[in-house]
C-alpha cells in the first residue's frame, strides 16, 4: 500500500484518530512542562535524558492505540516494539526534544506517525505549550493554531548561499559527519541550532530551507517525512535515498538546497 492508496475515508479516519492521540498527549505531559518532570538519564555514559512527562505520554498513546486498532503495531521511544498484524504501525515520540523541555524551552513536540509496511502516511507534530499542529497527509500538509487553519508550503530557494539551515547539536556528529556539515554550514546563508523536531516544521512552513542530522531512530523522523513532503518538501539520507528509519537525515524544501548540500554530506555518509 502507497499512501496514494488510502482512501479518502481513511485518510480522514487516521487523520482524526491522530489529532485525538495528540490530545490526549497534550493533556498528559502539560502540566510537568516547567514543573517537577522527574528527570532521568537513561544513557549509562553521556546524557539522554527522559521524563515522567515522556513515558506516561506513551503509555497513554499505546493504550488508546490497543483499544481502537489493536491490529495495529506500535514503535515508541521509551517501550517495547509491538509488531503489527495488518500491516499498519503507529510511530510515537512522546517529546521529541526531551534537552529543550527539561530546560523550559517550547522548542519541542509531540510526534506521531502511522506507517505502512515502514512507510510514513500521515505524520502529526504538535506543540502543546504554544497550541501548534502540523499534520503532514496524502496529497498536503496544514498547520492548526489558535488563530485558524493554513496551508504548508515550502519555499523556494535556488542556492545554498542563501539557505537557512539547521541542525540539532553539532556534538551529535562524528568527525567525518561534522566536517561534512561543516562544509554545508561555511556555504548557507544562517544556521540555527536546539530545535529538533521544531526546525522540520518550520522547513515546511516556509522559514528554514534545510534541517541536517545524524543517528536519527525511526520515531524521530517518520511523523515529519509526510509534513515535509506534504507541503512540497523531501526527506533524505546523506545519498539522497529515502529515509524512513532515521540514520542520517536532510530534510529539505527546495531540491537545489539538498542537491548542493548533498554533494558535502555524501562524502561523510555511513
Amino acid at each position: 500500500m502507497s499512501s496514494a492508496m488510502l482512501s479518502q475515508a481513511q485518510t480522514e479516519e487516521f487523520l482524526a484518530f491522530a489529532g485525538s492521540l495528540a490530545e490526549t498527549a497534550r493533556g498528559v505531559i502539560l502540566p510537568y512542562f516547567r514543573a517537577d518532570h522527574g528527570l532521568e538519564n537513561k544513557a549509562a555514559r553521556g546524557f539522554d535524558p527522559v521524563t515522567l512527562a515522556d513515558r506516561a505520554a506513551e503509555e497513554a498513546l499505546r493504550a488508546r492505540i490497543e483499544e481502537t486498532y489493536p491490529e495495529h503495531g506500535i514503535i515508541g521511544e521509551e517501550y517495547a516494539e509491538k509488531p503489527s498484524r495488518s500491516g499498519f504501525s503507529w510511530v510515537l515520540d512522546p517529546i521529541d526534544g526531551t534537552r529543550a523541555f527539561i530546560s523550559g524551552l517550547p522548542l519541542w513536540g509531540v510526534l506521531i506517525a502511522l506507517s505502512y509496511e515502514g512507510k510514513p502516511l500521515i505524520g502529526i507534530m504538535d506543540q502543546p505549550y504554544l497550541g501548534e499542529r502540523f499534520r503532514g497527509f496524502p496529497g498536503g500538509a496544514d498547520l492548526h493554531t489558535r488563530d485558524g487553519v493554513r496551508p504548508l508550503k515550502v519555499r523556494a530557494c535556488e542556492k545554498l548561499t542563501d539557505a537557512s539551515i539547521s541542525t540539532t547539536d553539532v556534538k551529535l556528529f562524528t568527525p567525518a559527519e561534522a566536517a561534512g556539515f561543516e562544509q554545508v554550514r561555511a556555504a548557507a546563508k544562517l544556521a540555527r541550532y536546539g530545535c529538533d523536531c521544531y526546525a522540520y516544521c518550520m522547513v515546511a512552513l516556509g522559514t528554514l530551507d534545510a534541517v541536517i542530522e545524524s543517528g536519527l531512530k525511526a520515531w524521530d523522523i517518520q511523523a515529519l517525512v509526510p509534513i515535509l513532503e506534504g507541503a512540497g518538501g523531501s526527506v533524505t539520507d546523506w545519498r539522497g535515498r529515502p529515509s524512513y528509519d532515521g540514520g542520517q537525515v536532510i530534510a529539505s524544501g527546495d531540491p537545489r538546497v539538498r542537491d548542493e548540500a548533498l554533494v558535502a554530506l555524501r562524502r561523510a555518509a555511513a
